[in-house]
């Protein structure tokens, strides 16, 4: 992320124009320790002991990023023509800080990769979530007015990164519900039936063991099922565009507009990858790594705050440029909200601090 900014603002230096975050205060740079030569493959190498970067706001079509404090020391920045302009191609910081960084815009994911041929370029990583391998807490929900449920409230406990239905609880006035796992989906079963909040496509479903029931298929569940987070969260991200989506029910999307969520996880140390970025996990002994989620209404959006986030080996790839991270630790939270039909995200950095950036850019 660092680098990133770091390669905004030089190239703003090199060629662009920025606009301001406020209307009294502009896109405002320093630079201490500037240097220039040749480097071994020819480019111009610029040496900056401390580059210092407040108030800049960077449009790139609809999305939005905003930064309140960059400051990287002892950066050496390479820069090459290419097609009569300066066009920053590498750069390496010894140590990278920033505050205030914002990113927001609509939500959209990368297509999964199809095809392909031995000339074109790597495809990204799958997803990968070993965090959730040994992640632990609990949800609770508080459903409002639920379909003949009256106002109910779930708990969900994860424990080893296991979800086993037979320790949920929902709660409310009379008979209490039960939550499990068929091969049909995720239900609850209520005092006027089963009710599915999820419904599978087809099995068997990735990290799923299915409910139980007595001999001779009796209409008794001896076994609500369980789900393994790692394997069935990659399962879902791993689902054709929009896939995701289509096995919520219409029971679901009603209640969820009467949704309250809170809850606390501790994820686990491993690696993560996604899409353009990967990651190591470190620190879970010292609780860092701590997700809190909540939502008023988790039908109309969510919130996700980690107040220590700590990795290492962070890797981020987008087109052409390649960054590199050796640690990273910072408090960063992620914000998703429904308009209309549209899925929109904002990103807060409050804080970040980076160690042994490097960023590559490709010649041509």
């Amino acid at each position: 992320m660092a680098a990133a900014l770091a390669a905004s603002v030089i190239d703003v230096l090199l060629a662009s124009t920025l606009g301001a975050t406020g209307r009294d205060s502009g896109n405002r740079v320093s630079l201490e320790g500037l240097t220039s030569g040749t480097g071994e493959d020819g480019a111009l190498e610029i040496g900056i002991r401390r580059l210092e970067a407040a108030s800049l706001r960077v449009a790139s079509g609809p999305l939005v990023l905003e930064v309140g404090q960059l400051a990287l020391d002892r950066v050496v920045a390479g820069v090459r023509m290419e097609a009569g302009r300066p066009r920053l191609a590498t750069l390496q910081a010894a140590s990278a800080e920033c505050s205030g960084v914002k990113v927001h815009g609509p939500l959209v994911l990368p297509p999964r990769p199809e095809g392909g041929s031995a000339t074109d370029p790597p495809a990204a990583p799958s997803w990968s979530l070993g965090p959730l391998a040994a992640a632990d807490g609990t949800i609770r929900a508080e459903i409002v007015d639920a379909h003949l449920l009256f106002d109910a409230d779930v708990t969900v406990p994860i424990r080893q990164g296991r979800i086993d239905f037979k320790d949920a609880t929902v709660e409310h006035v009379g008979p209490d519900s039960r939550m499990g796992v068929s091969r049909l989906g995720l239900y609850v079963d209520a005092p006027n039936g089963r009710s599915y909040l999820y419904q599978f496509s087809s099995p068997p479903v990735a990290g799923v063991e299915y409910e139980r029931r007595g001999a001779l298929l009796g209409p008794w569940v001896t076994d609500r099922g369980s789900l393994r987070l790692e394997p069935f969260v990659e399962w879902l991200f791993r689902q054709p565009p929009g896939g995701q989506a289509q096995g919520i029910t219409e029971q679901a999307r009603l209640l969820f507009d009467r949704t309250a969520v809170s809850g606390d996880v501790q994820l686990g140390d491993g690696r993560f990858a996604a899409p353009a970025v990967q990651a190591d996990l470190v620190g879970r002994a010292d609780a860092c790594n701590v997700v809190r989620l909540h939502s008023q209404a988790v039908g109309r959006g969510l919130t996700a705050e980690m107040a220590s986030l700590s990795v290492r080996n962070a890797v981020w790839g987008s087109g052409d440029t390649r960054i590199q991270c050796d640690r990273i630790a910072g408090a960063l939270t992620l914000r998703l909200s429904v308009d209309g039909a549209q899925l929109r995200f904002a990103f807060e950095l409050a804080s970040m601090k980076g160690t042994d950036v490097r960023l590559h850019r490709p010649h041509g």
